[in-house]
């Protein structure tokens, strides 16, 4: 399997490219089917040292279909290292992708259903929301997170049922770069990869979210 998926049942952790050689010169044009004639769900996941996007080949809720933690069918798949995140290149011989493997995933509109404003009140009822930084080596996640009252935020790092939990109103970094689409504004975490977790002001959320550095205070 590329890109030393399925690390969790071997001992082994070589990189490799989707086809075990070095990437195509050509470069992702958007060519092809337009996504809005697709029939499964728009992906853009990160691994320890990779960005893939494509097509996962099922329907129904990414955040459902990932915490299935079955290998999932993938198409239309452009890749890049993180060295060069937005220099997506064609990865034809990559045809199935492990939960396991993926640190975050960045879920934008598409991704689900549309909700009015009722349905999505009705999902955070009885919830507090928590303006969280995760931090996921190499990756940063900020954002807010939706938890029962009596469950703070650091509870995340506990094993849970649910491999994946969204976090809206977000953003994901490799150091100060701003990964996806910015329009994307929930990213589906991994929790086995969550190494810290702190709670901050709302003004930190909104900086990251407006794809600017955080310095601090002189």
């Amino acid at each position: 399997m590329p890109f030393g998926f399925h690390r969790r049942d071997s001992a082994a952790n070589t990189k490799a490219t989707p086809d075990g050689a070095s990437a195509p010169p050509a470069r992702s044009t958007g060519a092809g089917r337009d996504a809005r004639t697709r029939t499964g769900v728009p992906f853009d996941g990160l691994t320890e040292d990779w960005r893939i996007v494509g097509f996962m080949e099922l329907d129904g809720r990414l955040l459902d279909i990932l915490n299935r933690r079955e290998a999932i069918p993938i198409g239309d798949v452009t890749w890049s290292t993180l060295d060069a995140v937005a220099d997506l290149q064609p990865a034809p011989g990559l045809q199935k992708v492990d939960p396991y493997d993926l640190i975050v995933v960045l879920a934008g509109d598409r991704t689900l259903p549309p909700l009015n404003d009722a349905e999505r009140a009705a999902l955070r009822v009885h919830k507090v929301a928590y303006d969280v930084t995760l931090e996921l080596p190499p990756y940063r996640v900020s954002g807010t997170v939706f938890l029962h009252p009596g469950s703070e935020p650091e509870r995340l790092m506990d094993r849970g049922s649910d491999l994946f939990f969204p976090v809206v109103n977000a953003v994901a970094l490799v150091g100060d770069i701003p990964l996806g689409d910015p329009e994307t504004d929930v990213v589906l975490v991994n929790r086995s990869y969550l190494r810290g977790v702190e709670q901050v002001d709302r003004f930190v959320v909104a900086a990251a979210r407006e794809r600017r550095p955080i310095r601090p205070a002189d």
